[in-house]
């Protein structure tokens, strides 16, 4: 348990002592800036004095009166009625043989027996992923892997939109191109997939299949669309794998869309009575929720808008028995957010069923200027070619350092450089400073007791350190890998601070090399799992 932790507890006793029963998030314990002040402050008798009807003046001293701890050195009252904690310098240690025994699994939540099921990403299998769907895979993997270390059981899926114009429109631009490899003229219009990633799909099917594609007929135009959703999402795969992302489930919308599970869907909710008709196109009675309008669901030709496969697609998420289900989105979607939370409480889900993160736009700036075109395709910068010019750890982490609902620039002079303006850097070089450290005294041995740490830089790291179980669940509730990033800067800075100002490796002092040494290890076991929760490696050397 840590120090966070034991002094909730004893505040919990020692209100239930003075008749006053709270809940947990009632308690706030925080890190005092000055530790003349005490390692730990809380405000809680200014919180519930209302609820106990006293001063809060009054309440903090009758609640110290009533706390008992073998780890508080001493207690103080300070101001309207903060109250500063003391701790001993054996207990703030102690958490160094805990993170060194638990390693990885050091602020690893016990499993909550929740679900949550987190899609991001889902980017049409039409051509090549932009920077929008970098940030979204970047937050949405982070965001996965914080529930996980949280205690909740996630899955990362991805859903295929395989069906539509889009699609079609893919398989006539890539059926011309094979013509076109014939000798014959490929006329594409402006709503065709122009890419020449396009001409090496139709190759690949002019090498494999000769000239038996030529006939154009049904069977073959379904062929082209298939042929190159697979060859696209493949490529989607591939990238994301390159990125660090790997997903647990792919969903299909041309599955949804088999049999009856529409006409059933839509019948089902007929029957509700939210289904009408107006205009010759069908509607769904969104409004009577949480949308500020009605949405079609079947257009007056007789087609499904894409409203209503997603519906369906929604349904069979929440019937795999999640407890939320959460989608990432990009810039372009606040529209979406109410009209499913509505479709969801027509089937008596409740209104957080679904929560959506939206992220903002990214733009690439170099040398001050934006950079809107690569220089090598003449297009957009796509996501291969940001990865490619910085590196997996750079991205990830620079676009997990900012809220997602921020817009972002990203800086590719800065994802560059090799200094401590660099933030993932900054942090990768603080755990291979750790590991050489580690290295240079691996002859002398640690001791993870840390009762011979009594400097103030070590009480602030092992405070630091103490820190990390509760913000990962503070980061999981509040989905912000961001505090995830902001919570590295803050070790990393404390870690190079205390390698400038003491001489970790003594041989003169072995008992104290042996205690930094601990905690030197618990840092790298610390600062390398918070790394890896936004999919950023800790290299051993730099």
């Amino acid at each position: 348990m840590t120090n966070e932790e034991l002094l909730k507890s004893a505040i919990k006793e020692a209100l239930s002592s003075c008749g006053i029963e709270a809940l947990d998030n009632e308690i706030a314990i925080e890190r005092t800036r000055d530790v003349s002040h005490g390692d730990y402050a809380s405000n809680v008798a200014m919180r519930l004095s209302r609820k106990a009807g006293k001063k809060p003046l009054d309440l903090a001293n009758e609640l110290i009166a009533n706390i008992h701890s073998d780890n508080i050195e001493k207690i103080e009252v300070a101001g309207p009625g903060f109250i500063n904690f003391f701790i001993k310098k054996s207990s703030l240690g102690s958490i160094i043989s805990t993170i060194i025994e638990k390693g990885e699994d050091f602020g690893q939540a016990e499993p909550n027996g929740k679900k949550i099921n987190v899609e991001f990403v889902s980017a049409n299998p039409t051509g090549e992923l932009h920077l929008g769907h970098t940030r979204g895979a970047a937050l949405g993997d982070a965001t996965t892997n914080l529930y996980k270390k949280a205690g909740y059981d996630t899955t990362k899926e991805y859903y295929v939109n395989d069906c539509g114009n889009q699609v079609a429109h893919l398989g006539y631009s890539i059926r011309c191109r094979y013509h076109e490899l014939f000798g014959e003229p490929c006329e594409l219009g402006d709503d065709d997939y122009h890419g020449v990633g396009l001409i090496k799909i139709a190759q690949e099917i002019k090498d494999k299949y000769g000239d038996s594609k030529l006939v154009d007929n049904e069977e073959t135009k379904a062929f082209f669309v298939r042929y190159g959703i697979d060859a696209n999402l493949a490529g989607i795969k591939k990238d994301m794998a390159d990125f660090g992302v790997v997903f647990d489930k792919f969903s299909y919308e041309s599955d949804i869309r088999k049999g009856n599970t529409i006409e059933a869907t839509i019948e089902e909710l007929k029957g509700k009575g939210y289904v009408y008709e107006k205009d010759g196109a069908t509607y769904l009675n969104t409004s009577a929720f949480c949308d500020d309008k009605d949405r079609p669901i079947i257009k007056a030709d007789g087609c499904y808008t894409y409203f209503m496969p997603d519906i369906c697609y929604h349904y069979n998420k929440m019937s795999r028995g999640y407890d939320t289900i959460i989608d990432m989105l990009g810039a372009d979607h606040h529209g979406y957010i109410n009209r499913m939370k509505s479709a969801l409480m027509m089937r008596g889900y409740s209104k957080e069923a679904l929560e959506v993160e939206i992220y903002q736009i990214v733009r690439v700036y170099k040398d001050g200027v934006e950079v809107k075109m690569s220089k090598r395709t003449g297009k957009a910068v796509a996501h291969r070619e940001l990865v490619e010019w910085c590196g997996k750890d750079a991205v990830r982490y620079l676009f997990c350092e900012r809220s997602g609902d921020t817009h972002l620039d990203f800086n590719l002079d800065l994802a560059l450089a090799k200094s401590k303006e660099n933030p993932v850097y900054y942090a990768q070089y603080a755990h291979a400073r750790c590991h050489s450290l580690l290295e240079l005294g691996k002859d002398i041995g640690i001791d993870a007791t840390g009762s011979k740490l009594s400097g103030n830089k070590e009480s602030d790291i092992l405070k630091q350190l103490a820190e990390f179980p509760s913000m990962i669940l503070s980061a999981a509730e509040a989905r912000a890998p961001y505090k995830v990033a902001g919570y590295i800067q803050k070790l990393a800075q404390t870690i190079h601070e205390y390698y400038a100002a003491t001489k970790i490796i003594d041989r003169n002092d072995l008992d104290g090399t042996k205690a930094r040494l601990g905690l030197i290890q618990a840092c790298e076991i610390v600062i390398k799992d918070a790394l890896a929760i936004l999919g950023v490696t800790a290299p051993d050397k730099m």
